[in-house]
């Protein structure tokens, strides 16, 4: 797969704590993506941060169970970002989703080795 040029990324920020059939929201995302052949798709934990609610939601010694922010991205070409976005609507039920226009300047990746 080669993606050079215009593209599109998407930022989707849910809580870790969110569930999708029985597992974390977050990987139910990356594997979807991957299941739709979507380029690739980054999850990162933040430390603190706050939604619509407004409640404060951050890392503790004191509190292992806690509801920690998680930004997915994915960047990949337009139709295939456009394909994606109805099932992200179906699987965010509480969250932000944006979309944005970027610039790809080099993707590239190692080729596969057959066995």
């Amino acid at each position: 797969m080669k993606i050079q040029g215009a593209a599109k990324q998407v930022c989707i920020y849910i809580g870790s704590s969110d569930q999708w059939h029985g597992q974390p929201l977050y990987n139910a995302i990356v594997q979807r993506a991957r299941q739709e052949g979507l380029a690739g798709a980054t999850v990162t934990q933040g430390i603190e941060g706050f939604g619509a609610n407004s409640r404060i939601h951050r890392a503790s010694l004191l509190d292992l169970s806690t509801d920690l922010p998680i930004r997915i991205e994915i960047v990949d070409t337009a139709e295939r970002i456009e394909r994606f976005l109805p099932l992200l609507e179906e699987m965010v039920t509480e969250g932000l989703v944006t979309v944005q226009d970027c610039l790809v300047f080099k993707y590239v990746h190692a080729p596969r080795e057959t066995s």
